[in-house]
């Protein structure tokens, strides 16, 4: 079977479909529509379509894209279109989450399973309404108990929905740890020159002018 014969059949399913397809979802869901073609469509030629696809949709010309995203394959808004899609949900769609909830979502992506007890003694607060909202919010679900706790206590995953939003297909494609703090640590290097009123800095030969202090700000997230 040709690939040009598969590629408007796949093309179709994804765009069709409510969730993520697979390239073993694809195979069979294609061979399937085709039953009538002796000539069945290998798994080799299912992921080769599926690549000429998102190499069609990466043209400027589109307003969206063809992502691996979720555990398979979907089509989804261009970043620089979010915005704009954003009006037609209006407010619900822009709400963020709050700091709390960022936090505690953080650390059940990077923690997970893991009992509510676990993630309050991280964040050292309770976090019975963080959990709350991360769950109608479909970022989180209850993965089952842990068997080995007193009381059997409840333990917290992320969701497909979650994976699905950050566009990534597992936690394992999370950015590390120390990643992450590097760059928080890069992004908080401030260079101070011992600024003071009306004072001139010479630092490597370049004349640094303060007409009065300056002082660093922090930002502090709302628990």
């Amino acid at each position: 079977m040709e690939i040009s014969q598969i590629i408007p059949h796949i093309e179709a399913l994804i765009f069709a479909s409510d969730k993520a397809l697979s390239f073993e979802e694809l195979h069979e869901l294609v061979n399937n529509a085709l039953g009538f073609i002796e000539d069945r469509a290998s798994l080799d030629q299912v992921e080769s379509a599926v690549q000429g696809i998102k190499e069609k949709y990466q043209t400027e010309f589109y307003a969206f894209e063809l992502k691996q995203s979720g555990g398979g394959w979907q089509f989804l808004t261009k970043a620089e279109y979010h915005k704009t899609v954003a009006l037609l949900n209006g407010d619900k769609f822009l709400k963020r989450l709050s700091s709390a909830s960022l936090e505690t979502l953080a650390i059940i992506a990077y923690k997970q399973p893991i009992t509510k007890s676990e993630i309050e003694s991280i964040r050292g607060v309770n976090c019975d309404y963080a959990v709350q909202k991360l769950l109608e919010k479909d970022l989180i679900i209850i993965s089952g108990r842990n068997e080995d706790a007193v009381g059997k206590p409840l333990i917290y995953a992320t969701s497909k929905s979650f994976m699905d939003y950050f566009g990534i297909n597992s936690s394992d494609e999370l950015p590390k740890i120390n990643e992450v703090m590097m760059e928080e640590l890069v992004k908080a290097t401030v260079i101070n020159p011992e600024q003071r009123e009306g004072l001139e800095v010479k630092e490597d030969e370049n004349a640094i002018s303060t007409d009065e202090p300056k002082s660093d700000s922090s930002e502090h997230d709302e628990s």
